[in-house]
């Protein structure tokens, strides 16, 4: 087996595949272009696009060239995999925005200097922009058959579910196998790669390219990956797990990696780390909560940095140990007129942002939560006054997990 897909297999990427001996012979033959599409409906990705941003490191790490398609054209469209309803659509500022902000989170991940690995990145509204109607639907649509459109889970399931599909979505699977046609015209891109779900839609792009230029390319999915406790990937009980610091600091990545289900460790060590997989098999057996350190850092690292990760690793050892007012706690700075104002604590939370709940707030002082600089508040009207405040700073803790310093201004 080619030594990519292997360890595409190894590594727990691997779902379906199309022709995959005959894939398995062209990339042992010669090094390849492939592609994975973002749609661009946020301006930053979450944890739950990181197996995607892997899997083209891998492709890079064995020599091949990944190109990253930002969905321009698509997300002013839809993807209808996956989801119960239309999705809102987004003002071509805001898609122009959250492209350029995915691709600098992109860069961070992959290496910019190879010329031979170096990405390529695309915008499918340069091709689908000036699309003549009746022209796409005489020498594109002529390929796609309606009986064979409805057999696609994206849009099988939202019939079976008697969910209104508009005709705008119905259209995203042939855009998106129009897209692959293109990259294969332009780039020679013969790969490519996406989550399960998409997988009507890639196997809709390698028959087109078939039936349309004789062409042979492929299609490669990776699983839909679940936390332990059945939870989606990318998503947790304060929110998602977003790739960029505005949204989510160096130090609250870190915590989500580190504060990871035991059951899931290993999986995560392979999946999302580079660490190679005898090394994973070796110290598999260690103790977990060194094993989860390692898996913090290495995936910190990848993202915001070697120092980010090790002021991270140091920081959440200061809060565990109650170390008053650790150096290196993510932090937010308030207004002190606030303080003179007499806030309670479940402002001061609010405002912290550790917490967008009140009552959720509440609950966590009732358990004997919620902390300042060490202490359990139990009372919600718990007000903050400056002598709380040690050089400017005071620690809130919620649990044992979530720690922030505030600073006044």
């Amino acid at each position: 087996m080619n030594k990519f897909l292997k360890e595409f297999k190894d590594r727990g990427f691997f779902y379906q595949c199309t022709s995959e001996d005959e894939l398995s012979k062209q990339l042992d033959e010669e090094k390849i272009k492939g592609y994975i599409g973002f749609d661009c409906t946020a301006e930053s990705l979450h944890v739950g696009s990181l197996l995607q941003i892997m899997c083209l490191r891998l492709l890079q790490k064995n020599g091949h060239r990944p190109i990253v398609l930002l969905g321009g054209g698509t997300t002013r469209i839809g993807d209808p995999s996956g989801k119960d309803k239309t999705r809102k659509i987004l003002s071509e500022d805001v898609i122009e925005k959250n492209i350029k902000n995915i691709k600098n989170i992109l860069k961070k991940f992959l290496d910019n200097d190879d010329p031979n690995t170096k990405p390529i990145f695309v915008n499918n509204y340069t091709w689908l922009k000036d699309l003549n109607y009746i022209s796409f639907l005489r020498d594109i649509g002529k390929h796609f058959t309606i009986n064979r459109m409805l057999t696609f889970d994206s849009v099988k399931l939202r019939l079976d579910r008697e969910q209104s599909l508009s005709y705008m979505e119905f259209n995203y699977m042939i855009l998106q196998a129009y897209d692959f046609l293109e990259l294969n015209k332009k780039e020679n891109c013969v790969l490519q790669i996406g989550g399960s779900d998409q997988w009507g839609n890639i196997v809709n792009g390698v028959e087109l390219i078939k039936r349309y230029s004789n062409n042979q390319t492929f299609g490669l999915t990776t699983p839909l990956i679940t936390l332990a406790t059945g939870a989606k990937m990318g998503k947790t009980e304060s929110g998602a797990i977003w790739l960029d610091e505005k949204y989510l600091s160096a130090y609250d990545y870190w915590q989500f990696w580190r504060n990871v289900d035991d059951r899931d460790v290993i999986k995560f060590l392979k999946m999302f780390t580079e660490i190679e997989i005898k090394e994973i098999e070796t110290i598999k057996n260690k103790d977990i909560n060194e094993l989860k350190i390692l898996l913090a850092n290495k995936t910190t690292e990848m993202l915001h940095g070697k120092e980010a990760a090790k002021n991270s690793e140091q920081a959440a050892k200061e809060a565990f140990s109650g170390n008053t007012l650790g150096s290196n706690l993510p932090k937010v700075n308030i207004q002190s007129n606030k303080i003179e104002e007499k806030i309670n604590i479940v402002d001061l939370v609010l405002l912290s942002k550790l917490e967008n709940s009140k009552s959720e707030i509440r609950r966590l002082i009732k358990g004997n939560a919620v902390k300042i600089n060490d202490d359990v508040i139990s009372d919600e009207k718990f007000e903050i006054n400056k002598n709380l405040f040690k050089d400017n700073y005071l620690k809130l803790s919620l649990g044992k997990k979530r720690h922030i310093k505030i600073e006044l201004n």
